[in-house]
């Protein structure tokens, strides 16, 4: 049957809880995407019911009481009954859950971006059940395939291994000039502050407040502001210039990313996606695995980085706003250190996995 016409199930299962939200932002913004492709696609997502964004999910969605990897029983037997024809894992999954899924005839993607997911991904028993691997960052920033992993794919032939660097939505002028238009803001003309993460993490409880209170600084200097995520809440009695936003889709958040004078943001996939849209940028860690994920980008030139302190990120923020004129790189970018929208790419392996 034609693409087109198909109406396969397409299974999302992300790590969810009541921290953190990256790898539900991925997997949205997929399946987002390609229920535009394919609109006649039946696609559900599995869910912590802890998860602050569980109840807005704009698909058919299973909770459960914690992340999917702590409920196999539960898990495998919606796999038997949904019975999806592909499986897409991020940074979550049981050997019994893969096992599940290959059962009922489904093709596995198992999307990696931490040290540990990604030898899970590589252990011989995995790697037989799943199609494609994708390691959800950079290159220059996840490693090459080491020796061990080269050895096992070659030995196997199996599964099909992508570094995913970002994943952006295309690009919509009318829906970037409304959104604009919604905040008063005009190209290349303002600062856009996305904490993201969802909710705090642990020895980073008041990163909102500290973000908040930067963005309030760096507002009062005369900048337009957007300040988007759970810090919003924090900035009250805020000056003019600075305008809030608690939570925005994926799409609007990529056009302002795209048209944003500088955009000041953690170490996760937000990070990735505005170095995609080449837009100066500082980055702040808010979680153990960011910071040598930043370094990462500020030796290739990709960003600033700044403490998770209100000074600090206010200092770096007009640094770069006084040395970077618009749409330009803050430094001359390391050689192999791009990173790249895979938006198109990972939709077309997700469509030559489904039947």
């Amino acid at each position: 049957m034609p693409m087109s016409q198909s109406n396969a199930r397409v299974l999302f299962v992300p790590v969810s809880g009541p921290r953190g939200m990256g790898e539900y932002a991925r997997c949205l913004g997929l399946a987002t995407a390609l229920a535009q492709r394919t609109p006649a696609l039946d696609i559900r997502f599995v869910l912590s019911r802890e998860a602050p964004y569980a109840a807005h999910t704009p698909f058919a969605t299973t909770l459960l009481p914690a992340s999917a990897t702590f409920h196999p029983r539960e898990v495998c037997a919606l796999i038997r009954e949904y019975r999806p024809q592909l499986v897409v894992f991020d940074n979550a999954g049981r050997t019994v859950q893969l096992r599940a899924a290959r059962a009922c005839g489904a093709r596995i993607v198992y999307v990696s971006s931490r040290r540990r997911q990604r030898s899970r991904g590589f252990r011989l028993g995995w790697m037989r059940l799943i199609d494609e691997h994708w390691i959800a960052y950079p290159r220059f920033i996840a490693g090459a395939p080491t020796r061990l992993e080269r050895l096992k794919l070659q030995l196997l032939g199996r599964p099909h291994l992508r570094y995913i660097d970002a994943l952006l939505p295309p690009a919509e002028p009318a829906r970037a000039a409304a959104a604009r238009a919604r905040f008063a803001l005009e190209p290349d003309e303002y600062v856009l502050i996305v904490p993201g993460g969802g909710s705090a993490h642990p020895g980073a409880e008041n990163a909102p407040a500290v973000i908040a209170t930067a963005a309030r600084a760096i507002a009062s200097r005369g900048h337009a502001t957007l300040l988007v995520g759970t810090g919003a809440a924090a900035a009250a009695a805020e000056p003019s210039l600075l305008k809030l936003e608690a939570r925005l889709p994926l799409a609007d958040l990529c056009e302002l990313i795209r048209s944003a004078r500088l955009v000041v943001t953690n170490g996760g996939d937000t990070l990735l996606q505005v170095l995609a849209c080449a837009r100066p940028c500082v980055a702040v860690p808010i979680a153990h695995d960011q910071a040598a994920r930043i370094d990462s980008c500020v030796r290739a030139g990709l960003t600033a980085r700044a403490a998770l302190e209100a000074h600090a990120i206010e200092r770096a923020a007009l640094e770069v706003l006084e040395k970077v004129p618009p749409q330009t790189r803050a430094h001359p970018v390391a050689e192999g250190a791009q990173v790249r929208n895979c938006m198109e790419e990972a939709l077309d392996a997700l469509q030559a996995l489904i039947p």
